[in-house]
Parts: structure tokens; C-alpha cells; sequence
């Protein structure tokens, strides 16, 4: 059982969690704060982080932004809040107020107001989710569909005279007609150490031999898994396995599948040097595509081909799109795994706390800027869901308490709201202490 994370620097992996951390509360809070102006709601208080105030100004609108100690959250605090938390009116300057300034409150507002201003937290979360899942294909680009090399990745004892601009055309004989067609097939043979690919250069069709396509190649590491913790590196090379030699991905994943967890002795080629390295994989629960989860043995790692296919530039409508798919893949697959998880078809260790977190911060971080922003939209999605849960104290809770007003006619009396933010308050803490023990005592 390890308390701190296991890989890097501590103050790096706390740096990381805080910084992502900031930067989704600050979107989030920034949701609240401008729909209320809009709204013509006015916000006393805007702060990132809680405790002392470190720097703080008001600006032109007569709100005080400031940053506080503990960058662990943020809050914005309306005119008429009895506190930060909105956990009821302020009575008594409210009573001390005409009906012209108490529509600048956040209780003396309409009912759509209000509730437009506590949506708008996760809504931004959601909005910061897309625009990031989309700025990264606007950046990257998108795989050709054509199997064209856009570039050679590094791999031991490369034979391969594949060059950029080459077209591949076949493999073994089998003829391929898009990058697709490539995985399909690769899949489908036997790994070995060359294959002879058809391909045009130059207009001019060409056989060459190179390492088979889907070499056992490290595309990227998980967080929190058995390879980041036995040091494999995203560019790695998996040469062997218990010293036997493999040449495609596929082995990999059967010496995985079959150790059951029990300790696996792989030599790793890096940068022209061997490394040796034992670790064991872990029991991991994964998403299908039917919604349901199945049990396998993981070590973390994505594979890949032995080349980069040639991108082409995407649209902004299509990124957009795109983005909005990946965020709600992220939230589907969060509500499935909590389903999962509550009747027990899975472990409970799937749950992270702040350590978990934090672990992830760091790990994403250190393996480079795109994967860390990459990881800030996750969690943006992340914490956008959790404050959508009707859980008083969260903004699904003060949601639900809009609902029963709308329906009923006027909103709960301040002593009930004070009860059930207390009740939610103890349900969010149980929920985090539970989340932390799976930190600490999970593996």
C-alpha cells in the first residue's frame, strides 16, 4: 500500500492537481458569475481557492475577485446569499432592501434566473470539455482515410524503407484500400519479424519489407496502471516477453491475458537502448460497446503502427461535433460505471478520490502539454456530471429545489433548505472519505 504516488515528484503531481483543478473551478464558477450578471443578478465575491485571501480586487460591476490559500475550489458569492455555499437567504438584509434591489439578489431574482445561473456551472464545464476535445483535432488533424506514411516512428533494427508519401496498397499479398483496411488485417495475421508491403512511391509501384504493422509498439501509458509504475515510457518498444520474442501487439495482449496477474519479465528497446522490466498486471474493469463492463487483465498501455498516417485538416462544424461526442462518451461512460458499481457488477476500487486524482494530474502532466489538456476535459466532464447530481449542496441539488418551487409555487422555507443542505453535505463528505479509503487501499 503506497499513501503518495508511486512515479515522479510529489510537489509535481500536486502542482499538476492544482493547476487543472483551477482551471476547471474558475470555468465553472465563471459560468455562475457571468449567466447571474446577465441574468441581473449581482455577485458580491468571486474567488478561486478558499481561507486567506491572497490578492483580491474589485472591478467596474462591484465584484471582488480574489485568490485565497487553498486552491482546492472556488465559490461565487451572490447579493443575498446567507453564505458561499448559497445555503440560504440573508433575512435581515433583505429586509433592509427596496423591490428594486432585491432583484439584484440571487433570492429575490425570478425562478429562471436562478436556475439558469446554477446550470451554468456544468454547463461550462461541458462547454470547456468540447471546445478542448475539438481544439485538439483542429490542431492534430484526422488520420486519411487512404494508408499514406505521414512519418516513420523509431523501432530496433528498422529494415523498413517505407518513406513519407508512401502509399500502401497491400500486406502478405492481402491488398488494402484505406488506413482502416491496415488494422483489420494486421489483426488478423500472424505477427513475424518482416512482412512485405505493396506500396506506390512516385507513381511507381515498389515491394518492400518492413516490421510487421502493429509492432508492440507503446502509443501511450494509463495513469495509475502497472506500466507507468514499472517506468515503460510512451515510444517504448516491448521486445519480449519471459524472454520470448514477439513482433506484434497481439502477442502482448495474450502473455497479459494469460499471466492472470502473476509477474511478466519484458525487455524494452528505448532510444536505441534495453531495458529490462518486471511488473504485473492488474485486474481492470473496461466499458463495451453494449454498456456493460467485462473484467480483464491490463498493464496500461495503447499499441500502435510502426508509422503515423498522414493527417488531413478538419472543419471547425466537424471538431465541434466531435468534440460533443467525446464529452458525451466521457459522461455515458461516468454514469455507466456508477451504475455498475452501485449493483456491485464491478469493484467499487473503480471510484477515485483526491489522491487518485491527483496521481492522474501528475501522470498525465508528465507525459507532455497535449496529454494533461486532454485530461483537464475529461475531469471538466467529470466534475460538470458530479454537480449535476441532486445532491443538496451541489448545484443539482439547488436545481431540484427550483423544480419544486416551480411546481409547488414558492421555493422551500429557509429551515428545511438548512436540513437538506446538511443532510447533502454529510452525503458528499461520506462519498469523498469513500472515494479516499479506495485511494489509500485500493491497488
Amino acid at each position: 500500500m503506497e499513501f503518495l504516488p508511486a512515479f515522479g515528484n510529489f510537489g509535481f503531481t500536486l502542482l499538476a492537481f492544482v493547476a487543472a483543478l483551477s482551471i476547471i473551478v474558475a470555468i465553472h464558477e465563471y459560468g455562475h458569475y457571468i449567466v447571474g450578471r446577465w441574468s441581473g443578478i449581482h455577485a458580491e465575491v468571486f474567488s478561486i481557492g478558499f481561507g486567506p485571501v491572497l490578492w483580491s480586487g474589485v472591478d467596474q460591476h462591484g465584484t471582488r475577485w480574489q485568490l485565497a490559500a487553498l486552491p482546492f475550489g472556488g465559490y461565487v458569492k451572490f447579493l443575498g446569499d446567507a453564505n458561499a455555499a448559497s445555503a440560504g437567504a440573508d433575512g435581515e438584509a433583505l429586509g433592509e432592501m427596496d423591490a428594486a434591489e432585491r432583484r439584484r439578489t440571487m433570492p429575490g431574482a425570478p425562478l429562471w434566473a436562478r436556475a439558469a445561473t446554477v446550470a451554468a456551472g456544468p454547463i461550462f464545464n461541458f462547454i470547456l470539455s468540447i471546445l478542448i476535445f475539438a481544439g485538439v483535432l483542429l490542431v492534430n488533424g484526422r488520420a486519411a482515410d487512404e494508408a499514406i506514411v505521414g512519418g516513420l516512428i523509431p523501432v530496433p533494427e528498422q529494415i523498413s524503407v517505407l518513406e513519407q508519401g508512401d502509399l500502401i496498397t497491400a500486406i502478405e499479398g492481402e491488398p488494402v484500400g484505406s488506413l482502416t483496411d491496415v488494422y483489420e488485417l494486421s489483426r488478423s495475421l500472424d505477427p513475424q519479424q518482416t512482412v512485405t508491403y505493396d506500396i506506390v512511391r512516385d507513381d511507381a509501384p515498389m515491394q518492400v519489407e518492413a516490421a510487421f504493422p502493429l509492432l508492440p509498439i507503446v502509443g501511450s501509458v494509463a495513469p495509475q496502471s502497472a506500466a507507468i509504475a514499472a517506468g515503460i515510457a510512451e515510444g517504448d518498444v516491448i521486445m519480449s516477453v519471459d524472454g520470448a520474442p514477439i513482433y506484434g501487439f497481439s502477442q502482448l495482449r495474450d502473455a497479459v491475458d494469460a499471466s492472470e496477474g502473476t509477474e511478466l519479465d519484458l525487455s524494452v528497446w528505448r532510444d536505441g537502448d534495453m531495458l529490462e522490466l518486471t511488473l504485473a498486471p492488474r485486474s481492470t474493469d473496461l466499458p463495451t460497446a453494449e454498456g456493460t463492463f467485462e473484467t480483464r487483465w491490463l498493464i496500461g498501455i495503447t499499441g500502435g503502427l510502426i508509422f503515423e498516417p498522414e493527417t488531413v485538416s478538419v472543419g471547425p462544424w466537424d471538431a465541434l461535433t466531435s468534440g460533443a461526442r467525446q464529452t458525451w462518451f466521457v459522461v455515458n461512460s461516468s454514469l455507466s460505471g456508477l451504475k455498475h458499481i452501485i449493483t456491485g457488477a464491478i469493484s467499487t476500487c473503480n471510484l477515485q478520490g483526491p489522491l487518485g486524482i491527483a496521481e492522474t494530474s501528475g501522470a498525465a502532466a508528465s507525459q507532455g502539454l497535449d496529454n494533461f489538456i486532454w485530461f483537464i476535459a475529461v475531469l471538466s466532464t467529470a466534475v460538470g456530471l458530479l454537480n449535476l447530481f441532486p445532491i443538496p449542496v451541489l448545484d443539482g441539488g439547488h436545481l431540484v429545489f427550483h423544480a419544486y418551487e416551480a411546481v409547488a409555487g414558492k421555493p422551500p422555507s429557509d429551515k428545511v433548505l438548512k436540513v437538506f443542505m446538511m443532510v447533502g453535505l454529510v452525503l458528499l463528505l461520506s462519498l469523498m472519505a469513500f472515494a479516499l479509503t479506495n485511494d489509500i487501499f485500493c491497488p
